[in-house]
């Protein structure tokens, strides 16, 4: 239990009074107080009015279609949302066609570029037409492999204009990565960058799309936009054709196809760290009205802010970020390193764009307090209102480090949500207190519980985060996936009729949340179970600790908990050294959290979206294999772990 109880902020009823969330509330469920709770238990009380209320709430373009708005199967995977609805996505972020800016894109050479709601449109619709033009059908996919950039955004609003499937992944992946993706779902077309940067280093896309387009046969055309300068051109590859060259038209109108509420949208996919990653199909008119109530109610977001999120396009942050277009506000889009060329980088951007909404990684902001940079001191942060976290659970620490070094006056918001959903289920909320190690509150329309191993609801204490209710963003299923087998193995075997997320949590009096890492990582010592993300909270307190990783080893018929730790520069792993890290374990934990073995490392094995791959370490040391290692970014790193003799006794 998080004993941190005092707020670190506290909304005043004129703040909340001008939240969007306050809005919904006093239109859609009138004559009663404020209070966020009682919304929240009429909001799942009643899918049907509730969703229909965010439907009305966000404008949507469409048709919505007669009720009932939500009808209820026998299985919560089976709901089904505006069974008679027809919109499209694009057509919803593409509303406004003036000349406010869009977006504005960041490299790290420096170069600034942007480009307005009606340039977008412009853009949109003669990349729709070509596309449209050399035959993409309905549920056509087309694959991006792309860095951040403006040009990705056009790529993804053309295809889903027409009706055809955008997924993505970014350039850093190697050629096994993506092939392990695409090769899956097969798209007709390749949307890519001649090169990307990353730490000031360019990297050339030629050779692997050259690759790609041989490997894989369904692939009729290869776009590429040139991103850096490059020795190599898109000439050799046989089927490719330059961005400028091909968006050669003058149509000015999208036709953006109308199509049911289920018609997929976005393929995803899993971190494939244990083989070929799953290939998750979004449905349109779920991800548009899950992300409208997440950025309109439990962001706050408004046509006037100025949007950011740290994130690359192979992961669904990207998607969430984008999606922001349909609130009309301006999104701030960057490529490359968050700390290159300084690692005040991304806090200069806050001052220079004017961010009003800024999100990042909880391993940003813990890098940000470990290198001791504090923002008020050095930045003006005058638009900063709002500071979003996700990719793992923010300490404690960290939540005073932001409350003290950035700004008293703002809502710390850390998210908590996935691929799966491509959303939060733990979110933000601009209404309530803001209270250290803990998510906000569970999300508007999730009948979020925690239960013990036999699916029973939990009064105290820690246990698997579930859901109990259908909900619009659940996945279609997935690709290649027709008896749905593998869909209900992900997220059915655990509990019957409740999706299982995965996550190790515990409710709090505050009826906020704090996740204590994934369940399937989860430690469990004599028959205890350990979060490990209680063990790096303590850990990372120990100034002469970079990183950690923390796993479970089978040993003497028990579990004995390894601790492999990344020291700073000049540092060394002593006796003392130990002893410290011990001591600080037992003294703000429990005994049962103190690592049997705490072993050095200089390198911590992390996926592409920079999570922590706990699971492949526990493999590893236990002399199993790691079934695909390019989904990581650093799979060199695993050696580190194999055949050490410290685990021999």
């Amino acid at each position: 239990m998080n004993n941190d109880t005092q707020a670190l902020w506290i909304p005043t009823k004129e703040h909340i009074a001008k939240t969007n969330l306050y809005s919904f509330q006093q239109h859609y469920y009138p004559n009663e107080e404020y209070d966020y709770f009682k919304l929240f238990d009429q909001s799942i009380s009643d899918l049907d009015r509730f969703w229909s209320a965010i439907w009305d709430f966000s404008k949507i373009i469409g048709s919505k279609g007669n009720p009932p708005f939500f009808i209820q199967n026998n299985h919560i995977s089976k709901g089904q949302f505006f069974p008679n609805a027809t919109l499209n996505y694009a057509q919803n972020l593409l509303r406004r066609k003036d000349d406010k800016v869009a977006l504005v894109g960041r490299l790290e050479d420096g170069r600034r570029y942007s480009i307005t709601y009606k340039e977008l449109y412009q853009k949109v619709a003669q990349l729709s037409y070509q596309l449209k033009k050399d035959g993409l059908q309905i549920g056509d996919r087309v694959a991006g492999y792309t860095p951040n950039a403006i040009e990705a955004i056009i790529g993804m609003l053309a295809t889903t204009a027409l009706g055809g499937v955008w997924t993505s992944c970014s350039p850093d992946f190697g050629y096994q990565g993506v092939l392990d993706r695409f090769g899956q779902v097969e798209p007709k077309f390749l949307i890519s960058a001649n090169a990307y940067s990353y730490n000031g280093k360019i990297h050339s896309c030629i050779d692997r799309l050259r690759s790609l387009s041989e490997s894989i046969p369904s692939i009729e055309k290869i776009i590429v936009y040139q991103y850096f300068k490059d020795d190599k051109s898109v000439n050799e590859i046989p089927i490719g054709v330059a961005w400028d060259d091909y968006l050669l038209n003058d149509n000015e109108v999208i036709e953006f196809e109308q199509l049911p509420f289920d018609h997929p949208l976005f393929i995803m996919y899993s971190s494939g760290t244990t083989g070929k990653p799953k290939c998750i199909v979004h449905k349109a008119g779920g991800v548009l009205l899950e992300h409208q109530k997440e950025h309109l109610l439990h962001t706050d977001l408004k046509e006037e802010d100025v949007f950011f999120y740290y994130s690359t396009c192979g992961w669904m942050m990207w998607n969430w970020l984008v999606s922001g277009l349909a609130c009309g506000c301006t999104l701030i889009i960057l490529d490359g390193s968050p700390f290159h060329p300084s690692p005040s980088y991304l806090l200069d951007l806050i001052d220079e764009e004017k961010i009003s909404i800024f999100g990042v990684s909880a391993k940003y902001i813990s890098a940000l307090q470990k290198a001791d940079i504090t923002p008020n001191k050095t930045h003006q942060l005058e638009q900063l209102r709002i500071v979003l976290s996700t990719g793992s659970p923010l300490s404690i620490e960290n939540f005073h480090y932001v409350y003290t070094s950035f700004k008293k006056e703002l809502t710390l918001s850390s998210i908590s949500g996935g691929t799966d959903l491509i959303g939060a289920f733990a979110s933000g909320n601009p209404t309530l207190p803001v209270y250290a190690g803990e998510l906000q509150c569970k999300g508007l329309g999730f009948d979020l519980d925690v239960v013990d191993d036999d699916g029973k609801h939990l009064t105290k204490g820690k246990g698997e985060f579930v859901c109990r209710n259908s909900f619009p963003s659940m996945p279609i299923g997935f690709w290649n996936d027709p008896e749905n087998e593998r869909y209900h193995n992900a997220y059915y075997s655990r509990f019957d009729a409740i999706w299982a997320q995965g996550d190790f949590a515990e409710i709090t009096h505050h009826q906020g949340l704090i996740i204590y890492g994934r369940s399937d990582a989860v430690l469990n010592p004599g028959g205890v179970r350990i979060g490990t993300a209680e063990i790096y909270r303590q850990a990372l307190k120990v100034n002469a600790i970079r990183e950690c990783i923390a796993v479970g080893q089978d040993w003497k018929n028990d579990c004995r908990v390894i601790l492999f730790v990344v020291l700073k520069e000049n540092e060394k792993l002593s006796e003392d050294l130990i002893n410290d890290i011990r001591t600080m374990i037992r003294t703000n934990a429990t005994p049962r959290h103190v690592p049997s073995k705490i072993i050095e490392v200089t390198d911590i094995p992390k996926t592409r979206s920079g999570k922590m791959v706990e699971i492949a370490v526990r493999n590893v040391i236990h002399g199993k294999a790691v079934k695909n290692t390019d989904a990581l970014q650093n799979p060199e790193a695993l050696e580190q772990y194999k055949n050490l003799e410290a685990l021999l006794s």
